[in-house]
């Protein structure tokens, strides 16, 4: 199962274009902005991105059948299209999950099926289990629970640092002398010097260390968190990753393995690729583990990318699997292509 001989761009759905999109207030000086493609009366679906900070983009809505999805996205706080870019006020862990049931009301939606790779499995985990009536599944790729020892493999000397040593030594070389010691610390005070040199360097040198550990993939064609090309998106992307590894992603400690329990009766899939060197496989392991009727799917030779053949194969069946069997509502309404 896992050498699916199948390029990523044929297992995943054609591109499609939103029929519906706009910016939401949700308080605290923040407004998201969500978009829905697909069938206008299918089966609900949302798709939280990664980062954080990534933001989305159209190939995302590519995970999900149109003909039979009502398919959701939103960017997160500061993030992508949302207002205002990159800002750290209210921005937690505890308000994306508001945001995410202010979007699933103000859409009147009842349940969904959540999809998220990475931070975005980690935030849909964190929703599930705070509202686990209102998800009918959850598809997950890359589990990351958030955990000090995940932060400490990522950010620490002793952990990626070690089998990647030439981009950790270059993402130090962009930072001040301090950042073998605090590489956090050091990250948010060069992303908020003030220098827009400075600034910029330290954000390029933050996404460069994150694509460096994805590029273990040599199998994918793209990386799941695209490249920013635009100074000001990667500038606000960094800051506000940043913001969330230097305080714990907003999670109590162990906090989404604790809570496992709370997932039982909500069925649920975990593609993980066995080369991860940005979310090793551990967290998935323990995840599964602890989660009553959860699947997990080990892609022996993927890395973290979701454009990886056989693990984007993987989280399209899964994203279909439940669905085949449920009655759509007939509409005349066309579905934008």
């Amino acid at each position: 199962m896992d050498n699916i001989p199948v390029h990523a761009w044929q297992a995943m759905h054609p591109p499609i274009a939103c029929h519906a999109n706009a910016l939401l207030d949700v308080g605290d000086g923040h407004a998201i902005h969500w978009e829905e493609c697909g069938h206008p009366l299918g089966i609900p679906v949302l798709f939280v991105h990664g980062g954080p900070g990534a933001g989305c983009n159209a190939d995302d809505r590519r995970w999900f059948d149109p003909a039979r999805c009502r398919i959701v996205l939103f960017d997160q706080r500061g993030a992508g299209r949302s207002w205002p870019a990159g800002s750290l006020v209210e921005n937690t862990t505890a308000h994306l999950l508001r945001d995410i049931e202010t979007l699933r009301r103000h859409r009147q939606i009842e349940r969904w099926q959540v999809f998220g790779g990475s931070w975005g499995a980690t935030l849909a985990l964190a929703y599930a289990q705070a509202h686990p009536e209102r998800v009918a599944g959850l598809v997950l790729r890359g589990i990351f629970t958030a955990t000090a020892r995940e932060r400490r493999w990522l950010y620490g000397r002793d952990g990626a640092a070690r089998s990647h040593p030439q981009a950790w030594a270059r993402l130090l070389a962009a930072l001040p002398a301090c950042a073998d010691r605090d590489l956090l610390g050091a990250c948010a005070h060069a992303l908020h010097s003030g220098d827009p040199a400075i600034e910029a360097t330290a954000a390029r040198a933050w996404l460069d260390w994150e694509l460096a550990l994805m590029d273990d993939d040599s199998s994918a064609s793209d990386h799941s968190t695209p490249p920013h090309t635009d100074p000001g998106a990667l500038l606000a992307s960094a800051r506000i990753g940043v913001h969330y590894a230097r305080h714990g992603w907003f999670l109590d400690e162990g906090q989404l393995l604790r809570d496992a329990g709370r997932l039982r009766g909500v069925p649920g899939v975990m593609v993980q690729g066995l080369r991860d060197a940005v979310t090793p496989p551990q967290a998935a392991i323990e995840l599964q583990r602890a989660w009553p009727g959860s699947t997990l799917l080990a892609v022996t030779g993927a890395g973290h990318s979701s454009r990886h053949p056989a693990v984007a194969r993987h989280l399209v069946d899964a994203t279909a699997r439940w669905q085949r069997d449920r009655r759509l509502p007939s509409t005349d309404l066309p579905i934008p292509r």
